[in-house]
């Protein structure tokens, strides 16, 4: 059996600290249209996916994020790879809700929420892009949050927020919302975070519950050593990283990148590739 990812908990639930990212599955590469275009037609069935998802979990890592219900050939693969390999894999959901204040959006947000439900997920994350809609920076307030999470837990859920916009966490600590766990960016480039690194790293290690972060390569920005190495070193053992592959290849590199920054020794990985691979400037020969 391979070495297992080392795992945290979420609201009494057991996950692995490496989360499997999916922007780089279901066409998301924050790079240009091109590039979403190449991710979508190479993963366009649940067949597809599920070599990634297998290199993941045989490692222990049993935790993916995605908004699940825009992507239903993955949702598919997730369920036959868990089939396959007789071990569940916890789906974090991240649903863009109507957050309008009226019944009939409320009835609509709560629709999105129970369909998150009954695919399975044992986590839901509010989308940014809705929850930030609420924020009042003059009350330093979330109004109307507790309607969504408790809309979360009464559809069997543990609720959290996707916070891209860093008062999030300080207000849902602040207000003793029940939120029991957010997605923060935060990469050793700043790529879209909002302020500056080191503010972002003093809310992550004082925030009251633990941290998914994502981006940690600044999508493509960065290699893997550099991104990773940083990320596991910059936050805290009940903290996650969210980690997007392109290929089992890749997550199988990713992996042992991850383990070897926690364990503090140098990865297991090839040089790089060159037209002429003996040059003293790589090293020794292996």
């Amino acid at each position: 059996m391979e070495k297992q990812f080392p795992r945290t908990e979420v609201g009494g639930l057991s996950l692995s600290r490496m989360i499997m990212g999916t922007n780089w599955l279901l066409g998301w590469s924050h790079t240009s249209v091109s590039a979403d275009e190449q991710i979508k037609a190479r993963y366009n069935s649940a067949e597809a996916f599920k070599p990634v998802l297998a290199a993941y979990l045989r490692h222990g890592v049993d935790t993916i994020m995605a908004p699940f219900g825009g992507a239903p050939e993955l949702e598919r693969a997730v369920k036959e790879t868990e089939q396959k390999a007789g071990r569940e894999i916890i789906m974090v959901d991240t649903p863009i809700i109507n957050v309008d204040d009226n019944p009939a959006a409320r009835k609509e947000a709560e629709a999105t929420i129970k369909a998150a439900g009954k695919r399975g997920s044992k986590i839901c994350l509010i989308h940014h892009s809705s929850v930030e809609q609420l924020v009042n920076k003059n009350l330093g307030q979330i109004p109307r949050l507790d309607d969504y999470t408790k809309m979360i837990r009464d559809a069997g859920m543990i609720p959290g927020l996707s916070a891209h916009m860093p008062e999030l966490v300080v207000y849902s600590d602040q207000n003793g919302y029940d939120v029991e766990t957010y997605i923060q960016l935060f990469n050793c480039m700043g790529f879209l975070m909002q302020v500056e690194i080191e503010t972002v790293a003093s809310i992550i290690h004082h925030a009251k519950k633990p941290v998914m972060t994502i981006k940690p390569m600044a999508a493509g920005r960065c290699t893997p050593y550099v991104g990773l190495t940083f990320s596991f070193n910059a936050i805290r053992p009940c903290d996650m990283v969210t980690v997007g592959a392109y290929s089992a290849q890749e997550a199988e590199e990713d992996i042992e990148i991850a383990m070897a920054a926690l364990e503090h020794r140098f990865p297991d990985m090839e040089k790089r590739s060159s037209p002429n691979q003996d040059q003293a400037a790589f090293g020794d020969k292996r």
